[in-house]
C-alpha cells in the first residue's frame, strides 16, 4: 500500500462505512464463539477489529494481530493490542495456535496466496475456523487496486478452490456488498477509474457524514440479510473454512 494512501486509511478506518459494516458482519459471525478463543487478525491495521472483539467479551490477552506496516502495528499497540507484530502475511512466524483467524482484504496483497493459506493453516487449531474476505471480480479492477498494491481480485469459486487446495473444509462462502455492486461497476467504467487513470481519487475518501451514515445503514441491512441467504455477486467475496485435520 502506498504511504500516502496508508495514512488516509488509518485516518478513516474506525468510522468509514465500508470498514465499519464489514467489522459488523465479522463480529456477528464470531459472537457465539467461546470467549476464551484465541484470535489472530492478519492485516490487523490499527487493531480496530480486535478492540471490537474485546468489547464482545473476548479476552484481550488472547487477541493477536500482525501487519506488514510498522505504522499499523504502532497504532495497534497504542490501541491496547499488545500482541501485535510486524510480519509478512505469507510467512507468519508466531509460535501460538489459534481458534479463529481473520483476514480481511489481505490475501489479495500477497503474491503467493496458496503459500499464505498453507502458512495460516499451520497456525489454526484443529477444529478452528478461518474467515477470509477479498475483493471480487477482475472486472472491478481500478486505480484503487493499484494504490493498494493488489495482485488479483477473486470470484467465489476461485477463493473456495484455494481453501480446498489446503484441505480446509468450506462451511460458508458468498459475496458481500451486493447492493453497491452495480453502481460501483458502472462508476468505475464510465468515470475511467481503471488502473491507467492515475489521477483518480481513492475509494476510501470519507465523504459527507450523511452519505457515510446512509451507506453504513444500507450495508448493515445487507449483513442481516446474509444471515438468511446468499447474494449472487458483490464487491467482495468471502470464505469461512474449518481445519478438520492436523
Amino acid at each position: 500500500m502506498q504511504k500516502d494512501y496508508e495514512k488516509q486509511y488509518h485516518d478513516v478506518e474506525t468510522d468509514h462505512w465500508w470498514f465499519k459494516s464489514r467489522r459488523d458482519y465479522l463480529l456477528d459471525l464470531i459472537k457465539n464463539a467461546p470467549k476464551d478463543s484465541k484470535i489472530l487478525d492478519i492485516g490487523c491495521s490499527s487493531g480496530v477489529f480486535l478492540k471490537d472483539a474485546e468489547k464482545l467479551g473476548f479476552a484481550i490477552n488472547n487477541l493477536y494481530g500482525i501487519d506488514i506496516s510498522e505504522q499499523a502495528i504502532k497504532n495497534s499497540k497504542a490501541n491496547g493490542i499488545k500482541n501485535s507484530y510486524v510480519m509478512d502475511g505469507q510467512d507468519i512466524t508466531l509460535t501460538q495456535k489459534f481458534d479463529i483467524i481473520i483476514a480481511s482484504d489481505c490475501l489479495e496483497h500477497l503474491e503467493h496466496d496458496s503459500k499464505a493459506l498453507a502458512n495460516w493453516k499451520t497456525l489454526l487449531n484443529k477444529g478452528g475456523t478461518m474467515y477470509v474476505f477479498v475483493p471480487a471480480f477482475m472486472s472491478l479492477w481500478s486505480y484503487h487496486d493499484d494504490i493498494n498494491m493488489h495482485y488479483r481480485r477473486y470470484t467465489k469459486a476461485e477463493l473456495k478452490a484455494r481453501f480446498k487446495e489446503q484441505n480446509l473444509k468450506v462451511v460458508k462462502s458468498g459475496y458481500w456488498n451486493f447492493f453497491l455492486f452495480t453502481p460501483v461497476f458502472l462508476f468505475r467504467k464510465v468515470s475511467g477509474k481503471l488502473k491507467k487513470d492515475k489521477s483518480a481519487v481513492s475509494d476510501i475518501a470519507m465523504g459527507k457524514s450523511f452519505v457515510n451514515t446512509a451507506m453504513l445503514n444500507l450495508l448493515l441491512l445487507e449483513n442481516k440479510m446474509l444471515r438468511l441467504f446468499s447474494f449472487p455477486f458483490g464487491i467482495s467475496t468471502f470464505c469461512i473454512a474449518k481445519k478438520t485435520e492436523e
